[in-house]
């Protein structure tokens, strides 16, 4: 079977190398270039102000933007007389740029000669409006590249086709990411290594979707990290229990399996007792909250059993945290965890919060170290679990006619096959699929060996593996288009779910009903609504601002000993369910920065100083302190814009710029010396005094002058986000600045109010981002206008997030295509 599958593989990855090459740049055709307007000054004004703004830019801006200037920037910005204001598409992406220095208040710098806020906005406002007409004329939609479904959508796409969860980091290597994200079509590449693992992960996930009496026991070990502390109650558990950890676990066959888990040892001394638990405790197995197994550790008896024979002792401990159990088929939680002792005073020895990964004089509370699923070792059948009453609409009975169980197989395969590859399937689509199924019927001799040797084939056909399109054979090469209903299902489903269409969106596609008035946007409200939208409050704003950056953020823990994983985790989510109240409750996409609540459990409201929060559940706060509105005022983004011993402002405000105004500075040039760090020698130095000393450079301070300020006046936060007075040299905190703009600010809410006023700057930033997110694709210049329009929409509502997403959904770069020269053709000049 597993040649079968190999063959098939190997004739898909050459078709797959066609397909790239039919829709990727540079595989063997040239992108079309875009319809340029015939005559570009009548598409802008019938007055030409280009003269006037000509002479403006030679005065306050060529000085320093030409090619002629000493020691140009990293990314030099030409504004002499090599760019021509008479025609702005021949420089759109330097216009561009100038449009987004010019919305930030960069240009020109504080100190030299200015025209007046009021001569910069109408030059910006005529760039914008002359830009967007040229688009319109063009009516160019971009480019689209074949799309292979990155991990998060593969493993999406089988929890909605099969209803299994699936491990993908464990099956699949991680995606490439550019421009930020991970979901961008021009890196998501396909090599004959990652065939092979799709190969091997979708015959794992057919076994488990149909079940398998003849599998062969295996071993899953789960190891719980040691900076997890498993004082409190663990979120997924029963209240009443502390510690410990949940696996949501698919199990192949119904049986007996071995369960069990292991324990910590902080020390290795007999005088310890076992595992220094000197006081009793119950530990515990729950399958979906059903408690199957139960067993006293520590204790008296143990601690004597231990001083006699520390080996012996830990065994016979072992083996009471150890189980065999029979369980169903299907997906189940598996709990492993101690039954929380009543009026136990938790943390009475320990200074700080974090408790695995250190030892703590008098401590006495258990922790696990791993958990492990062994089995089946005995098989007893597969039960009727929900991924097979989702598969098998129909089900021969044993002795069935031949004829009934080739139509009920195509029936199940047909159907599967539908829903896989996001569109009807044909003949030739179902007939390879009845072929594998018959070889699989009679190797195995059963009706459900058939349908588990067919689905590989459809899940790692390139049908499913990939986002393909198709251009009309009647029109021009060049001519943009509107993609199919079909199409379009799948690019919106993508784009707010992260996986395949439902059965109702694919059905009014089919039926091509989904541009109908009103039923794209009620189907973008239901779908918002749905719990699979999790996907978009996650996946877009952990990548947008780099929360995935949190997994790398380790403060020195001998200068924040409470920092941890349940810590980390707890900001991380913070951010994630504020993002997620504003989509979900359509609100402004300014109360992203201007939020006087937020969401906090126990932990996280311990590390803010907040009381009257208790337990692991998060719940929505408000927030008092206006130093913690919004974003800015997150531990999340003020932990990993740090070091581990330090704040950086050039990290924070690095990050503002590239993420909140999207106006990220140039890089630094390779000879630019580190900052200098306080030595043991010297009285210590606040970072800005040696920040102020590092820019006295010429080289530094032009990239520092816009980052600097930014930076200062977040410095009142600490490196985990602790509000702080004094700084690390124990000097009272300075945290004035002037922005590029002008704007003087003395903290983070004089920050946070100088950027909420221009809110298309900020609304702009996140449009395009997300516009990214939807498209897979990076914005080209000509796409600006569209982001542009959107926001100009959206602020008559409010800038509701709703708005934006249906002014992207939409929009003419979602909705539209622009057809493709035949592979081979030259490329148009």
């Amino acid at each position: 079977m597993r040649r079968l599958l190999l063959a098939a593989g190997a004739a898909w990855l050459s078709l797959s190398v066609a397909m790239l090459a039919s829709w990727m740049p540079g595989t063997g055709r040239a992108p079309v270039a875009p319809k340029r307007a015939q005559a570009t000054q009548d598409a802008v004004v019938a007055a030409d102000p280009s003269v006037e703004y000509r002479a403006m830019l030679d005065q306050y801006c060529a000085t320093c933007h030409n090619q002629r200037t000493a020691n140009p920037s990293a990314n030099p910005l030409y504004l002499d007389d090599t760019v021509d204001l008479s025609d702005l598409e021949a420089d759109w992406e330097i216009w561009e740029k100038v449009i987004r220095k010019l919305g930030v208040g960069a240009m020109p710098p504080q100190g030299l000669p200015h025209p007046g806020e009021a001569r910069l906005t109408a030059f910006r406002d005529w760039l914008a409006g002359s830009l967007d007409r040229i688009a319109d004329a063009n009516n160019d939609p971009g480019e689209f590249t074949l799309h292979r479904l990155n991990r998060t959508e593969y493993a999406n796409a089988i929890r909605d086709l099969l209803g299994l969860e699936v491990d993908v980091t464990a099956l699949l290597p991680p995606d490439s990411s550019e421009f930020g994200f991970d979901n961008i079509a021009s890196v998501l590449q396909v090599t004959p290594a990652l065939l092979d693992r799709y190969l091997t992960a979708a015959m794992r996930i057919s076994a488990l979707a149909v079940g398998d009496a003849g599998v062969e026991p295996t071993e899953f070990r789960q190891p719980v990290r040691l900076d997890f502390t498993q004082n409190g109650h663990v979120e997924g558990l029963p209240l009443g229990t502390r510690g410990g950890t949940v696996v949501r676990y698919t199990f192949p066959a119904d049986g007996q399996y071995t369960l069990s888990g292991a324990l910590f040892r902080p020390v290795d001394n007999a005088d310890s007792g076992i595992e220094g638990q000197d006081t009793p405790d119950t530990f515990e197995i729950l399958i979906d909250g059903e408690r199957v197994h139960a067993a006293q550790i520590g204790g008296l008896e143990d601690h004597l059993a231990s001083r006699e024979n520390m080996t012996v002792a830990r065994e016979a401990v072992a083996a009471r945290m150890r189980a065999d159990v029979f369980v169903a088929a299907g997906t189940h939680d598996v709990g492993f965890t101690f039954v929380e002792r009543p009026g136990r005073t938790q943390d009475v020895y320990k200074p700080f919060l974090r408790s695995s990964q250190d030892i703590h004089v008098g401590s006495e509370l258990p922790k696990l170290v791993s958990v492990s699923i062994v089995g089946p070792t005995i098989v007893t059948g597969v039960s009727d679990t929900a991924t097979r009453a989702r598969l098998f609409s129909c089900d021969p009975a044993p002795g069935a006619m031949l004829a009934e169980e080739v139509a009920c197989a195509e029936e199940i395969l047909s159907a599967f096959a539908r829903r896989a590859y996001r569109r009807p399937v044909t003949e030739a689509d179902v007939a390879p699929l009845m072929a594998f199924y018959e070889v699989g019927r009679a190797e195995g001799g059963r009706f459900d060996s058939g349908i588990r040797a067919a689905l590989p084939r459809v899940l790692a056909s390139p049908s499913f593996l990939f986002r393909s399109e198709a251009d009309p054979e009647d029109l021009p090469v060049g001519t943009a288009h509107p993609v199919t209903d079909v199409e379009l299902a799948s690019r919106l489903s993508f784009f707010l779910w992260s996986s395949i269409p439902d059965d109702e969106l694919l059905m009014l596609a089919e039926q091509g009903r989904l541009r109908e008035p009103g039923v794209l946007e009620a189907q973008v409200r239901s779908m918002l609504a749905d719990r699979r939208a999790d996907a978009l409050t996650v996946n877009f704003p952990d990548q947008w601002l780099a929360l995935r950056n949190m997994e790398r953020t380790v403060p020195d823990l001998l200068m924040f000993p409470d920092w941890d994983l349940n810590l980390r985790q707890a900001l991380r989510r913070e951010t994630l369910l504020l993002f997620e109240d504003v989509v979900q409750n359509d609100r402004s996409a300014m109360d992203l920065l201007n939020a006087d609540w937020t969401f906090m459990n126990e932990r996280l409201a311990r590390h803010y100083g907040v009381e009257g929060v208790y337990g692991s559940a998060f719940r929505r706060v408000p927030v008092d302190d206006p130093n913690r509105f919004g974003l800015l005022g997150h531990a999340s983004i003020l932990a990993m814009t740090s070091v581990a011993t330090r704040t950086s402002p050039v990290f924070r405000g690095r990050w503002i710029l590239t993420n909140i105004l999207n106006v990220p500075p140039g890089l630094p040039p390779d000879d630019v010396p580190a900052l200098e760090e306080n030595t043991g020698g010297a009285a210590p130095r606040s970072v800005r005094e040696r920040l102020e000393q590092h820019r006295a450079n010429p080289t530094c301070a032009s990239c520092h002058r816009s980052m600097d300020p930014i930076g200062f006046a977040l410095e009142h936060f600490d490196v985990t986000g602790q509000w702080r007075d004094l700084n690390e040299a124990g000097t009272p905190v300075d945290a004035a600045g002037i922005l590029l703009d002008g704007t003087s600010i003395d903290g983070p809410i004089a920050l946070r109010e100088a950027i909420a006023s221009r809110p298309d700057v900020f609304v702009g930033t996140v449009t395009e981002k997300l516009l990214i997110y939807a498209l897979g694709r990076g914005l080209e210049p000509s796409d600006m206008p569209v982001v542009r329009g959107i926001v100009r929409d959206a602020a008559a509502n409010d800038y509701r997030f709703l708005s934006i997403i249906q002014g992207i959904v939409g929009s003419r770069p979602f909705q539209n295509r622009t057809k493709l020269a035949p592979v081979g053709t030259p490329a148009a000049n």
